[in-house]
């Protein structure tokens, strides 16, 4: 689950990482305010999931409050577009009107998962305020990292060693030790996925701040965090993706035209592959898992089908908990109650694969039915053609 600026810093805040004096503002009203409290001179922020608001103009600094109530009007209700929202954009529909401070310099924290270790990682950079990928890639010399072990703090040496190697003065070393601690203990207390401070700043009279701050949060974990489902705000999330949680169905909305239906990560990822192989392109991912009944295939039939860039629907299951039958049963349910009018192919193998060809068989409906992952891709990208 994904969060915006202010919440993420409201909780930073909660464990002693230093941030900025802000308010959120919904309306022009409110951002006038916040402005006017924080003493006019502030910077009018775009609160959407997604980086580089920046660079497509949803940042802006405000001299006094008549300058912040006009960004104001420029930033709230603008389809904003970065490079993380693709060329639709995102609207915005909150902004963060936050003090402006004096920047010395901007620097980069932040915590993960390394899948190759097991362990966190906490990762540290001079090169703050730009993407932290793009230094990756180009510089990754300039990325430090210190493992952390399960169950562990970030230990104080650790943190020093980071501090002092991003070029953080000895004056401020205590204060960026402190907030660095801090992030990991916010980080293990919410379950977090990823918590980033992108920049972190220091400023010119030696203070530090976390100037952006950026949380995900483990969506399995949230039944120990109950008090932070109201964090999310469902208007940035894909309303089809929305629907289909509600469901328990994993689904991620694609910009293809062949819908697919798979049982098990693994296979939902080759099909993927194998449409793409064939030519095509494949409009979501939807992996029903493997002890879906008939009325989960039926929703996530509802589910495929809302998407109007859709032109043919792959389902492509191997049948073990969730036996063919039962797949074959609720796809004929689901093509009933649901008129189906685009093409449908069919490539099943597993437990009672012969009883659930034989239910479409008899259904009266005209499934496609292939021999193959392979046979599969390419009958479903001939039809979506």
């Amino acid at each position: 689950m994904k969060i915006h600026e202010y919440q993420a810093k409201a909780i930073l805040a909660r464990y002693g990482v230093p941030v900025p004096r802000g308010e959120v503002a919904f309306t022009i009203e409110e951002a006038e305010a916040a402005a006017t409290k924080l003493g006019g001179m502030v910077v009018v922020k775009a609160q959407i999931h997604a980086g580089g608001r920046g660079k497509g103009g949803g940042v802006k600094v405000a001299k006094d409050t008549a300058d912040a109530v006009a960004k104001a009007k420029q930033i709230l209700g603008m389809t904003l577009v970065t490079h993380q929202t693709g060329p639709e954009g995102r609207l915005v529909q909150r902004l963060l009107i936050e003090e402006a401070l004096p920047i010395d310099k901007e620097l980069y924290l932040g915590i993960t998962l390394d899948r190759a270790t097991g362990k966190n990682v906490f990762m540290a950079s001079k090169e703050g305020g730009m993407e932290i990928e793009e230094v990756a890639a180009h510089t990754p010399e300039l990325i430090l990292k210190e493992t952390i072990e399960p169950g562990q703090p970030l230990a104080p040496f650790q943190a020093r060693k980071l501090a002092f190697g991003i070029g953080i003065p000895a004056g401020s070393i205590n204060a960026a030790v402190a907030a660095m601690m801090a992030l990991v203990k916010a980080y293990d207390d919410i379950d977090a996925s990823l918590a980033e401070i992108n920049p972190f700043m220091l400023t010119k009279d030696g203070k530090v701040y976390a100037l952006d701050a950026k949380i995900n949060v483990d969506d399995n974990a949230m039944f120990r965090h109950k008090d932070m489902v109201e964090l999310r705000d469902l208007n940035e999330e894909d309303p089809l993706e929305v629907e289909a949680s509600k469901f328990g169905l994993n689904y991620i909305k694609l910009d293809g035209t062949i819908a697919c239906m798979v049982n098990g990560a693994g296979l939902a990822m080759a099909t993927m592959d194998i449409i793409k192989y064939a030519g095509g392109s494949p409009a979501n991912f939807l992996d029903v898992g493997g002890g879906a009944n008939a009325e989960q295939i039926k929703n996530a039939f509802q589910i495929l089908l809302s998407d109007n860039s859709v032109k043919a629907v792959l389902i492509n299951i191997f049948g073990g908990i969730l036996r063919c039958d039962v797949l074959a049963q609720g796809v004929v349910n689901a093509a009933r109650d649901l008129d189906v009018k685009v093409p449908i192919v069919i490539r099943m193998e597993g437990t009672n694969v012969e009883k659930g060809r034989e239910i479409l068989a008899e259904s009266g409906f005209n499934f496609t039915v292939a021999d193959g992952m392979k046979d599969a891709a390419e009958k479903v990208v001939r039809l979506a053609q």
